[in-house]
């Protein structure tokens, strides 16, 4: 879900300088965690029960990466074509790079993330995206697409969600806005997240503490 790229930002607009384009910059950290859904229609019964809906979305995340050095991939950014469709009909387009710095600990993930909007007046979004990608010596790696239902739940993002390849999801996300930081703050999240995860009737044995690329790249 979200921000990093400091340097980057004066590259961009370098790279596009010809292409006026309209970007913006978040950084936020996550907590978060995914775990297995068997009943995919009560989990989703519930959520509209319990939380507010947001939007339908589709996303599609391919990934990049430059070598450290011969045959070792360095970090990967994320390159995220996203299409939500709101309640009301309406429909919402973007294209997201992401950067995220990761930890696990007991199934949780702690993401600080980085990311950029962008629009290019001429052409496709993507294209001006991947064209920087390359121009900046970075190599394509992983593909993952995913679909589902977005939903609130008191400050919880919570995203059902079917992963092209691996089935079925329920994400659950806290978004610090900045670098939040610090034990009291994750056992918090955690707590939170656990009982919602309960509430839906997840057990906790469901969450998946490998991430995507992992199982992905495992298949």
């Amino acid at each position: 879900m979200h921000r990093r790229c400091n340097g980057a930002a004066s590259a961009l607009r370098a790279v596009f300088k010809n292409q006026n384009p309209l970007y913006a910059f978040n950084m936020a950290t996550e907590i978060e965690l995914k775990a297995h859904v068997k009943d995919t229609e009560a989990i989703k019964r519930l959520l509209y029960e319990k939380a507010a809906f947001l939007w339908e979305f589709i996303k599609e995340d391919s990934y990049w990466y430059r070598e450290t050095g011969p045959g070792i991939p360095g970090p990967r950014f994320r390159l995220r074509r996203e299409k939500l469709v709101l309640p009301d009909g309406s429909e919402k387009s973007s294209c997201l790079l992401t950067y995220k710095t990761k930890t696990l600990r007991d199934g949780i993930e702690i993401n600080n993330e980085r990311e950029f909007e962008i629009a290019a007046k001429e052409g496709s979004a993507e294209t001006v995206f991947e064209e920087f990608l390359g121009r900046v010596g970075l190599k394509p790696d992983y593909s993952k697409k995913k679909k589902g239902w977005a939903f609130n739940y008191k400050g919880i993002n919570a995203e059902l969600c079917e992963v092209e390849g691996l089935g079925w999801f329920m994400e659950l996300e806290i978004l610090i806005e900045g670098a939040g930081s610090g034990e009291k703050l994750y056992a918090e999240s955690r707590s939170r997240l656990l009982e919602l995860l309960n509430n839906l009737g997840i057990e906790k044995k469901a969450i998946e503490s490998r991430f995507y690329s992992e199982m992905l790249k495992g298949r």
